[in-house]
C-alpha cells in the first residue's frame, strides 16, 4: 500500500512538473514548493498557442493550498515572465503578499511589466546579475476609446501598481514612477530597463544574487518561523501562570506551546515560573488538569 501510495504522489508531483512548472522538494531542512512564472500571464483571454503563457485560474487554488498545507513549508517563486494581464498579475501578486508562510522570489531572464508586483511580492527577493526588469506604464492592446475617463482609468491602474510596488520593496514611489514615465531609454516606448545591480540600487529587489542564497534564505526563514512558533505570546503565558498558581499542590505544571507540527509542553514549578523545558510529548487536555 506505501509503495502505491509513494508512485502515486511522485506521479502527481511529475503532472504538476508538466502542467504548472511546479515541484516540491522535501529535506530534512524543510518541504519547500517550488513555482514559475513564465512567458506571457494569461487572464480573461486565451493567448495564442504558440505563446508559453501561466494561467491565473491555475496558480490562485494553487496558492490557496500551498497557505493551507501543513506538508508546505515555504514557497520559491522563479519568475521569467514578458508580463500579461494586469488583473491577473496583480491577482497573483496579492495572494502571495498576503501569505503566512515564508517566501522568496528569484528573478531568472526577466521580470517585466506587471511581473515587477510578482518579483517583490514575496518576504525577499532576488534577481541573477543578467536579468532585466522593464518598468513601463500601463498599455493596453485593442480598440481604446480616447477620451479623458480613458486615460483617469490608466492612470488609476498605474496607481495601483506603484502603491504596491512601493508597499512591498525599498523603492520609493517618486522614484518608481520616475522610471515608468522616462524617455530615451527605449527607442519605441516609455519606461526604463534595470539589469539585476540596477534593480537592487534602487530598491526594487532586495538582493543580487542566484539559486544558492534565495535557498539559503528561505531556509532560514523557514527555522525563525518553527522557532517563533514553540512560544506562547506573553499575554497567553500570563494567562496561563496566573491560573496554573491555583495549583498549589502540583508539582510541575504541563503548559501547551503553540507550534504548527505537534504540541508541545514546558514543564514549570508550582509557582508558576518556568524551570525546565520538558521533554516533547503530546499534550492531553488541560480540563485534566484543572
Amino acid at each position: 500500500m506505501d509503495t502505491e501510495k509513494n508512485a502515486d504522489i511522485k506521479k502527481e508531483e511529475r503532472n504538476q512538473i508538466v502542467e504548472l512548472g511546479s515541484d516540491m522538494t522535501r529535506s530534512e531542512k524543510g518541504n519547500i514548493y517550488t513555482l514559475t512564472i513564465i512567458g506571457q500571464i494569461e487572464g480573461h483571454q486565451v493567448a495564442p498557442e504558440t505563446v508559453k503563457t501561466t494561467k491565473y485560474e491555475h496558480i490562485l487554488p494553487l496558492l490557496a493550498g500551498i497557505e493551507e498545507s501543513d506538508d508546505v513549508d515555504g514557497l520559491l517563486l522563479l519568475l521569467n515572465t514578458v508580463g500579461g494581464d494586469i488583473e491577473a498579475g496583480l491577482a497573483i501578486a496579492e495572494m502571495i503578499a498576503g501569505m503566512r508562510k515564508p517566501t522568496v522570489s528569484l528573478v531568472l531572464g526577466g521580470g517585466h511589466s506587471i511581473g515587477i508586483p510578482l518579483a517583490v511580492c514575496t518576504k525577499r527577493s532576488f534577481i541573477t546579475p543578467t536579468a532585466s526588469m522593464t518598468v513601463h506604464p500601463v498599455r493596453m492592446t485593442g480598440l481604446v476609446v480616447g477620451a479623458p475617463q480613458t486615460f483617469r482609468y490608466f492612470q488609476r491602474i498605474q496607481e495601483q501598481i506603484a502603491e504596491f510596488v512601493t508597499a512591498n520593496s525599498r523603492i520609493s514611489k517618486r522614484e518608481f514612477e520616475k522610471y515608468m514615465m522616462a524617455t530615451g531609454e527605449m527607442a519605441t516606448d516609455v519606461g526604463t530597463i534595470l539589469y539585476g545591480k540596477e534593480a537592487v540600487a534602487s530598491g526594487l529587489i532586495d538582493r543580487l544574487s542566484g539559486l544558492n542564497d534565495a535557498l539559503t534564505c528561505l531556509h532560514k526563514m523557514i527555522d525563525k518561523r518553527r522557532i517563533s512558533s514553540m512560544f506562547l505570546s506573553p499575554a497567553a503565558l500570563a494567562a496561563f501562570f496566573r491560573s496554573s498558581s491555583q495549583h498549589t499542590g502540583m508539582q510541575n505544571t504541563l503548559m501547551p506551546v503553540r507550534s504548527p507540527r505537534a504540541t508541545r509542553v514546558l514543564k514549570t514549578c508550582s509557582s508558576g515560573m518556568p524551570r525546565t523545558w520538558a521533554a516533547w510529548m503530546p499534550l492531553r487536555s488541560l480540563s485534566s488538569y484543572s
